[in-house]
């Protein structure tokens, strides 16, 4: 196919969804060529239909078949976690319960994971190791107790949150006396969750307690009360991708 053979391309949503990574799609095409003509007719954190044409792309024949794959394979999964994000966000609107993400992402792609998790409406959890302290079982049977392992991290600068997954509410009230900023109750369900909290706050109000573990739509609200802020790691590690199609016209 002769490079100077130009052509214009559309993407168009083969389902409902919500969309994200449309910037992206621009970056992978304009990696293959200077004057591409990216117009995008929705923006990310939008929801489109079945059959809405969603961007339109004038470039050079090849250029267009060199970035298909690409970009498809990122946009589809960036929507698919925005979609994702977007229905459990809906399930806390209107409280003061936050939807995070976790670590939980493809490798290489954290980044665009968390970007998706944002368009959907989501917050932002940490970013790696180094932007916060985290004490999760391993590290607490590795220095053999909560207490242990706060002791370890007590001189971490002040500036530096420490976040304490715990199993019991025992656990729960060591780590709140030694100056955690977040508690997780792992895996310990809404009511467990409610009880943590309220003996955590009344030791320190402003800690934040954070649900995690076997989290699904249909029990989410159930937290709401009781967790400031929900994590799931189902958002980056099993979400379906959104399928969409590109033509050239």
């Amino acid at each position: 196919i002769p490079e100077s053979m130009n052509a214009v391309a559309t993407m168009t949503a083969k389902q409902e969804g919500g969309i994200s990574g449309l910037e992206i799609v621009k970056m992978v095409y304009d990696r293959f060529q200077d004057d591409v003509v990216f117009t995008p007719y929705f923006k990310d954190g939008d929801f489109v239909k079945k059959g809405d044409v969603i961007l339109k792309i004038e470039a050079t024949y090849p250029t267009l078949l060199r970035g298909e794959r690409l970009s498809l394979n990122i946009f589809q999964r960036m929507s698919g976690i925005a979609t994702e994000t977007a229905r459990y966000v809906k399930e806390l609107k209107g409280t003061d319960t936050q939807l995070l993400d976790t670590r939980k992402t493809a490798p290489g792609l954290r980044v665009l994971d968390k970007l998706a998790v944002k368009h959907g409406g989501g917050t932002n959890h940490r970013m790696g190791l180094y932007d916060m302290v985290m004490i999760k079982d391993n590290h607490i049977k590795a220095c053999g107790s909560v207490m242990n392992a706060m002791m370890k991290v007590s001189d971490a600068p002040f500036f530096i949150k420490k976040e304490v997954e715990v199993a019991s509410l025992q656990d729960a009230v060591i780590a709140a006396e030694m100056g955690a900023d977040i508690i997780m109750p792992d895996n310990m369900g809404p009511v467990a969750t409610g009880e943590v909290r309220d003996h955590v706050k009344a030791i320190n109000p402003r800690i934040l307690i954070e649900a995690s573990g076997n989290i699904r739509p249909e029990n989410i609200p159930d937290y709401i009360g009781k967790a400031d802020i929900v994590s799931m790691g189902y958002l980056t590690h099993s979400t379906p991708s959104v399928q969409f199609s590109m033509d050239i016209i």
